[in-house]
């Protein structure tokens, strides 16, 4: 079942968009990046595959892009706006996985502890901008405090699955993926294969966690 909720922020009005399972085992919630929206390829797919296996999962517009705006606000902005929608992601009873896409992977990264999330998933995690490896992220990652999965495209301009420190998490590379998880015409595994990688890795590890049931 599918649903759109709107829900009143600090940072505005945020929007949920709600794929249910039939018995869910736990929740998994995740935000869009600063450069899209719920639309992305890899957080469609997550919602055609995920409810079938008994996981419900909440797509989250954070207030930015429901206003129409074109530029998302600062890091301190869009964790503002996740919390405000967390108590409605709570609501169902069900554990939660905290995630994201790139900047939404940042905000569950740096709020799913305190807002005690079960886990974080980190979709495209931006290790650094594009060319400024300098300029590390890797502190918001290795803090989260929670079982965490990473999945990075193996030509991630923002950070490419070498480049990520060791860590108490789990990463997954998808080949050839971009910032997007594209991969090229001629690449293989091919387009499909590549979102099939990314849904089967993320369900396995989904229903992996424990959940004290």
């Amino acid at each position: 079942m599918t649903r759109t909720e709107t829900i009143s922020t600090e940072a505005g009005e945020a929007r949920i968009t709600w794929y249910e399972a039939k018995r869910p085992r736990l929740l998994v919630a995740a935000s869009h990046g600063a450069g899209g929206g719920i639309e992305a390829r890899d957080l469609r797919a997550l919602a055609r595959v995920l409810p079938e296996h008994g996981l419900s999962l909440a797509l989250v517009e954070q207030p930015w892009r429901v206003a129409g705006k074109k530029v998302a606000p600062a890091p301190k902005t869009l964790d503002t706006g996740w919390r405000g929608v967390w108590p409605a992601l709570a609501a169902p009873g069900l554990p939660v996985v905290a995630g994201g896409r790139s900047a939404g992977a940042r905000v569950a990264c740096r709020t799913g502890r305190e807002l005690g999330a079960l886990a974080v998933l980190a979709l495209s995690f931006p290790l650094h901008p594009p060319g400024r490896p300098e300029r590390s992220r890797a502190e918001e990652l290795l803090g989260t405090k929670l079982p965490t999965l990473v999945v990075q495209g193996g030509k991630d301009p923002f950070g490419k699955p070498a480049e990520f420190p060791e860590g108490a998490y789990e990463l997954l590379e998808v080949p050839h993926g971009d910032h997007g998880f594209a991969v090229p015409k001629r690449a293989e595994p091919g387009q499909d294969a590549a979102l099939e990688l990314i849904t089967s890795a993320v369900t396995r590890w989904a229903l992996s966690l424990p959940t004290g049931e």
